[in-house]
């Protein structure tokens, strides 16, 4: 039977507390954090950390990646090939983008099924993620974070099996945006309340539970998606459910994380699962998909690991100016530095395999690795001497230690100061590489980094992504 067979997370370190808009704007604050990207963060680079993240955990040879979101980078080009190549997924992989719903995980997951189940696909990756913007002084400022879940379908070793699903459509307009919307637009909440979410919720639940001949006791744990904790309690209070029975939203830790939040709330159920439990899976958008889902005894591999829990653990705060800034949301002086050179396609073609997925090359004789400048390809083994004997080598899935570095106080960046190191791989190789996510008094020569796929600068309409160095969090 087809279901889940493996998982994968990204939550940001960075948490604004509530309490800082509030006091900014002079209202209330709702409580609690929201997880902001990094100021070189983006809905693409979190989807490449959760996959990358997932593919460790049992994930690898997928033959297919849907990757969901409403915050795609660009309105014409397929995001998901970005991050199948920053994942090194094989050229013969088939991407495809779901988009403009915040039912478009669920979505993808539905076609994820129905391709392992006819047998056109043998392991599918969906990867949802989402950093959907609130506007200043709005109730949306407040609940809205940052996040991004993966998960691998497939008919071997599950993890957890899909017993059923039942999906309604319901065109109702709650939340929007169009083409030149900063921010989500929203009908008044009561009427979103009433008319909209817990209907369409609570005629797919209990369709579900119809056509399987089910009821709410025959589930463990029960996720759904809501808007925000108020509306996450009042469908439970309406379906009358057990308080044990309900999955924590992680709202007051991370905020609504859009078409990632019902993912990252079934990670954190399955994180804590037991083998024959059954979970009931919901999300919502013009209508709702459920699904039944049942655990088997692989669920305590991948507990074995953390799915969720210490990327929730690992938090830095930052201040409102510092989120305003990051999000691109008030204007900045201009630098006095050159400008940047244009980017060069014919180049950044030539070169995809090291600037996706980080190879760079390996000696056949000697077997020592190493990685050259963009551009360079490497003829001469730097440590026997062989020359034309190479074969490719990947970097990015290899943990390094940094060997050197310079913290620059003039680097241009919207997180100064720039940290820049030089870091020495596991197994031979030695690169030159920004740092991020790092407290600038805590980087010390020979502490433990790994690779991450950052962005690095915006030209021409087009986004420059590349690797960075980070500080490994276990």
């Amino acid at each position: 039977m087809a279901g889940i067979i493996s998982l994968g997370v990204y939550v940001p370190i960075y948490r604004l507390h509530r309490d800082e808009i509030g006091k900014m704007w002079g209202g209330r604050s709702a409580g609690g954090t929201k997880a902001v990207a990094g100021y070189d963060e983006d809905t693409v680079t979190m989807a490449v950390a959760a996959a990358l993240d997932c593919l460790k955990k049992g994930g690898s040879g997928v033959d297919g990646l849907y990757l969901a979101t409403t915050t795609a980078p660009y309105r014409e080009k397929l995001s998901a090939a970005i991050v199948a190549s920053a994942a090194d997924l094989k050229e013969e992989c088939h991407a495809a983008d779901f988009t403009d719903s915040l039912r478009a995980g669920t979505a993808a997951i539905k076609a994820a099924f129905d391709a392992v189940t006819a047998g056109s696909a043998k392991k599918v990756m969906v990867v949802a993620s989402d950093t959907r913007l609130g506007a200043a002084k709005g109730a949306l400022e407040q609940t809205l974070g940052d996040g991004a879940a993966a998960l691998v379908i497939g008919s071997e070793k599950v993890i957890a099996e899909l017993e059923g699903s039942y999906s309604i459509l319901n065109d109702f307009t709650d939340f929007w945006r169009t083409e030149e919307d900063k921010f989500p637009r929203s009908a008044e909440g009561r009427f979103i309340d009433e008319v909209g979410y817990l209907p369409a919720m609570q005629a797919a639940i209990t369709g579900l539970l119809k056509k399987y001949k089910l009821n709410l006791g025959d589930f463990a744990k029960i996720v759904y998606y809501a808007s925000d904790a108020r509306q996450h309690a009042a469908l439970a209070r309406r379906l009358k459910l057990d308080k044990a029975q309900v999955q924590d939203p992680l709202y007051n830790d991370i905020g609504n994380t859009g078409v990632a939040a019902a993912f990252l709330m079934l990670s954190a159920a399955l994180e804590k699962a037991k083998p024959g439990d059954r979970i009931l899976f919901v999300s919502y958008g013009d209508g709702a998909d459920a699904f039944i889902l049942r655990a088997t005894d692989e669920i305590k591999k991948i507990q074995k690991k953390s799915v969720i829990s210490a990327q929730l653990a690992g938090k830095t705060a930052i201040s409102y100016g510092q989120y305003l800034t990051w999000r691109g949301l008030v204007p900045l002086e201009a630098s006095t530095l050159p400008e940047r050179a244009p980017l060069s396609l014919q180049s950044r073609w030539r070169e995809r395999k090291a600037i996706a997925a980080l190879y760079g090359a390996k000696c056949k004789k000697c077997g020592a690795p190493q990685i050259s400048q963009i551009g360079q390809t490497p003829r001469v083994c730097v440590n026997c001497q062989a020359k034309d004997e190479f074969e490719p080598y990947k970097f990015s899935d290899k943990r390094a230690t940094l060997f050197s570095y310079a913290i620059d106080q003039l680097q241009p960046t919207l997180n100064p100061p720039g940290v820049n190191g030089v870091i020495d791989f596991e197994g031979g190789g030695r690169m030159i590489c920004e740092l991020t996510d790092c407290d600038v008094d805590k980087v010390k020569v020979g502490m433990l980094l790994e690779m991450t796929f950052r962005k690095m600068f915006f030209s021409r309409g087009i986004h420059n992504y590349f690797w960075k160095a980070k500080p490994v969090i276990d």
